[in-house]
């Protein structure tokens, strides 16, 4: 058997992991397919990534096994892929297994010729049938044997599976962009799925889905409706109580496996926390609770001590899994809390936190807050306690943290701390966001300034930018100009979208590619709309082309803004509650919105105006500043011109509808220039 295999040498966690099973591994590239093409055999393709459980399970059971590696090794070219590393080959190979079964999930299982073209997928697979899953070994010899004896016929499977899933985007853009119709009708799916007891919606398992608690606060904001507020709330309450948010050590897990969000799967992810941040943080700019601050807060401590390199960058997850086991790191008895924090302290934290004595998660405890009448109340003492328990929960054994750094979602986090700055006010936020900043640009970002890499780690950046790390990134930047207003922030924001749309714009007006025109040629060029986990990069760019007119009066791009709203309508209509964080993007654009430019002699004399910004959720509006003696936003923003301080004061300049106020230099009045957002 095989010592190490060929992913000894890659920098993926996650490949890495695999290194040492006796599957002699290929990490995608033509070397695993020549040799296929050489040898006349099949591709099996598997992709997971570090911090999945039940790729470990798979690993474990499979890919550590003599047996399944012997029918592997002999019969087939095996490829592992890590799906954060290479998102455009999990978006290709996805849209397959869910084409062919009618769903998908990680691992993913893909039998392929090898021209790429496949002909079988599914996800995890025990290695004998149980029950009625068909178990791997059974999988691989009757694959092995069909393509003996009639390769033919699986050739040709995978000639009409390549074939549809290319057949899949082939509509043009109608005449007609969604509007305000699929706004409601999207409020109207949330509102029928909508769980008014534990929050969230649909059944379990049940995911955070931020971005579509964004749109129900925008919703809110636009339209009044308290129930559109009361959704996103209760939502957020219930999971900030439930166990999928770590109290001792704070963050949320990747989702619940439970209506009540008490059992997670306990892995952490970056991108979760970062969307969640700006999720509790809008909702506090509405609400002024200050559990919502307290949340945000929180999960930025979290990520800031757990998930950040010496270098500034943020890792990608934290395992669900220790000593084998999922969840152990975090689940307690009741005695071994009484035992750290002594009887009264112990008897007390297990009273707030639900701990018993026979547990509520096999036999241990997950602590919660779900029983707790005074939920929102933040006290010393109990603080106290869990940071006790925090450094006790230390000395277990060290959960893995995959700790390579992606742009996508180092561009999330780094919005959500310039955002948490901007309306909390804490500098170390602002420091951190420009760290990460500072990071992108120097370790992901190619010599030419313009194109980005998707993955750093050991040393290495990897793999050309996808359309999430260049929408994501300027994404990021304009959140960092409303936070600091470095006009830098805004050219660069720029820069990023201009080469978005140079490299990855579909001609035909279908919004935007996931892979790069320049990129590796896949059997299909994925295009993603729907917002999933994550916000799909084509509603990302919607947003960004959206602010971005707005912040510039550029016509130009106001017109790319309305082409990439009209690129996908028909999805939108069949299913409008898939596509929140496009649909925030549109009641931007819908308007009335607000250009608010504020003239200032320096960063002193913006503070009344931070102040304001803190006070004020302001979705629809853009914020440019013109301090006395910076002449950079003539360029940026032309329209700004001739806006400067009216007799010596701070003065505010508001448009709103394509028509512009007279300027007010106190923010009182500039309040009441305010137009309020409307759909009818």
């Amino acid at each position: 058997m095989l010592s190490e295999n060929r992913l000894a040498n890659e920098k993926s966690p996650y490949l890495l992991q695999h290194a040492h099973n006796p599957v002699d591994w290929y990490p995608w590239g033509e070397e695993a397919f020549e040799k296929a093409r050489d040898e006349d055999k099949p591709v099996f393709l598997s992709v997971g990534y570090s911090t999945c459980h039940w790729c470990h399970v798979m690993a474990h059971e499979s890919f550590e096994d003599a047996e399944v590696a012997d029918i592997l090794n002999r019969e087939y070219v095996p490829v592992k892929v890590d799906r954060e590393e290479r998102p455009d080959i999990d978006a290709v190979y996805m849209a397959v297994c869910q084409a062919l079964t009618g769903q998908g999930g990680w691992p993913l299982t893909v039998i392929m010729t090898p021209d790429q073209k496949p002909f079988f997928a599914g996800t995890y697979f025990p290695k004998h049938r149980r029950y009625s899953m068909p178990g791997l070994v059974d999988i691989l010899k009757t694959v092995a044997d069909g393509w003996k004896r009639d390769r033919a016929a699986l050739v040709e499977s995978g000639d009409r599976v390549a074939e549809a899933i290319r057949g899949r985007d082939t509509g043009g853009a109608a005449a007609e962009m969604p509007g305000e119709r699929q706004i409601k009708d999207a409020y109207a799916l949330f509102g029928r799925s909508f769980d008014d007891v534990n929050g969230g919606f649909g059944g379990a398992p049940r995911f955070p889905s931020p971005h579509n608690l964004l749109f129900l606060l925008r919703y809110h904001h636009a339209t009044g409706d308290a129930h559109a507020l009361f959704m996103a709330e209760k939502t957020l309450e219930q999971m900030y109580r439930g166990g999928i948010f770590d109290h001792i050590g704070f963050g949320f897990s990747r989702y619940s496996t439970d209506n009540r969000w008490l059992v997670p799967h306990f892995e952490k992810m970056l991108y979760d926390n970062a969307l969640l941040t700006l999720a509790y943080l809008e909702t506090y700019q509405i609400t002024k609770k200050p559990l919502y601050k307290a949340v945000s807060e929180k999960i930025i401590a979290f990520v800031l001590r757990e998930m950040t390199g010496d270098e500034g960058g943020f890792y990608s997850a934290q395992d669900a899994d220790s000593e084998g086991v999922e969840g152990k790191y975090y689940v307690f008895d009741k005695n071994e809390i009484i035992d750290v924090l002594g009887q009264a302290d112990g008897e007390a934290f297990c009273a707030r936190f639900g701990v018993t004595g026979q547990g509520n998660f096999e036999g241990k405890n997950i602590p919660n807050l779900l029983d707790a009448p005074d939920f929102a109340a933040q006290d010393e003492r109990t603080e106290q306690m869990c940071e006790k328990l925090r450094a006790y929960r230390a000395r277990r054994t060290r959960l893995h943290i995959d700790d390579k750094i992606l742009t996508a979602w180092n561009a999330l986090m780094i919005a959500a701390l310039a955002r948490a700055h901007a309306v909390l006010g804490n500098q170390v936020y602002l420091d951190a966001a420009h760290r990460a900043a500072a990071f992108v640009e120097k370790r992901l970002t190619a010599r030419d300034g313009r194109r980005l890499y998707t993955r750093y780690r050991d040393g290495e950046a990897a793999h050309s930018g996808t359309l999430d790390e260049y929408a994501f990134y300027a994404w990021a930047q304009i959140e960092l100009y409303e936070a600091d207003f470095d006009p830098a922030h805004l050219a660069r924001a720029l820069e990023i979208n201009a080469a978005m749309a140079e490299l990855f714009a579909d001609d035909d007006g279908r919004g935007f590619f996931l892979s790069a025109s320049e990129g590796e040629r896949l059997i299909l060029r994925p295009k993603e709309f729907y917002d999933g986990a994550m916000p799909s990069g084509n509603s990302v760019a919607a947003m960004n082309l959206v602010r971005l007119a707005a912040l510039t009066g550029d016509p130009a791009l106001e017109a790319q803004a309305q082409k990439q709203l009209e690129a996908f309508p028909g999805e939108v209509k069949s299913y409008p509650a898939g596509f929140g964080f496009y649909l925030c993007a549109l009641m931007h654009a819908l308007g009335p919105s607000n250009e608010i430019v504020c003239a200032a002699e320096g960063d002193a004399a913006l503070e009344p105006f931070r102040a304001f910004l803190r006070e004020h959720f302001l979705p629809f509006s853009s914020v440019l500043v013109r301090r006395t003696g910076d002449e950079s936003p003539d360029a940026l923003a032309p329209f700004t011109r001739d806006y400067r301080q009216k007799d010596g004061k701070t003065t505010y300049y508001v448009c709103a509808n394509h028509a512009c106020a007279a300027p007010v230099t106190d923010t009182d009045a500039l309040a009441e220039l305010i137009t309020p957002h409307s759909i009818r």
